[in-house]
């Protein structure tokens, strides 16, 4: 019996044929991405002219008011650019490491179109004080000329750990993350940024990000926040 001639070429992968699909879509849409950049009105106005005309509508008057050649550039505020971030983010770290410096803990966090510098309290503020520390002040201006520079919306948020208060000039934590928020907002206004920019809360011990049951995890909820809106 005589036997079958081998296949000269072996057949695909089933997979491969899936992964060129995707690979031509995402071409596809990257491309469509590209041309919708900016728009050319007197091709705009030919299109609509031609779907208008085909389904029996009359050509627009006000079409003749339309410039040839201009182009409208499209801007998506809800896509913060990349080189906005990378360029925060840059000098947020730079701060963060500064901070590290000198004693103060700091992480830089992003999230969504906010980007946002965390500073623990436990080498910034006497207990139950919203002055900061004399030596910290200095390190908080610092901070300002770098954000400024961005020329962004800045939200600075106080909290807490859930421990009571004993302090005769607040009657609870929220007075007191409020207070310095309060005051670090005036610290900035003073170095020269944009009062209309900033904004200040208190939080209190209503938003820990660790479990108030160890030494250790009440002073990760002692911060304040320097939240970045990217979004603008």
């Amino acid at each position: 019996m005589a036997r079958k001639k081998k296949d000269e070429c072996k057949s695909i992968p089933g997979w491969l044929v899936s992964f060129g699909d995707l690979m031509s879509l995402l071409l596809t849409f990257f491309i469509l991405l590209y041309s919708m950049s900016s728009i050319s009105l007197e091709k705009f106005q030919q299109s609509i002219r031609g779907i208008t005309e085909a389904f029996g509508g009359r050509t627009l008057k006000s079409e003749k008011k339309i410039i040839k050649g201009k182009n409208v550039e499209l801007n998506f505020p809800m896509y913060p650019k990349i080189k906005k971030i990378r360029e925060v983010r840059k000098k947020l770290n730079e701060v963060k490491d500064m901070l590290k410096k000198n004693g103060i803990e700091a992480e830089v966090i992003s999230h969504g179109s906010t980007i946002t510098l965390r500073l623990y309290n436990n080498n910034m503020y006497p207990l139950g004080s919203a002055v900061p520390y004399k030596k910290t002040i200095p390190y908080i201006m610092k901070l300002c000329e770098k954000l400024k520079e961005t020329e962004l919306p800045l939200k600075i948020v106080g909290h807490t750990d859930n421990l009571p208060i004993k302090s005769s000039e607040f009657r609870n934590n929220l007075e007191l993350s409020a207070a310095r928020a309060i005051y670090i907002l005036r610290l900035f206004v003073k170095c020269g940024y944009n009062p209309k920019k900033l904004s200040a809360e208190g939080r209190g011990e209503f938003e820990p990000i660790a479990p108030n049951d160890t030494p250790k995890n009440r002073a990760k909820n002692r911060r304040i926040e320097f939240v970045l809106d990217l979004s603008v």
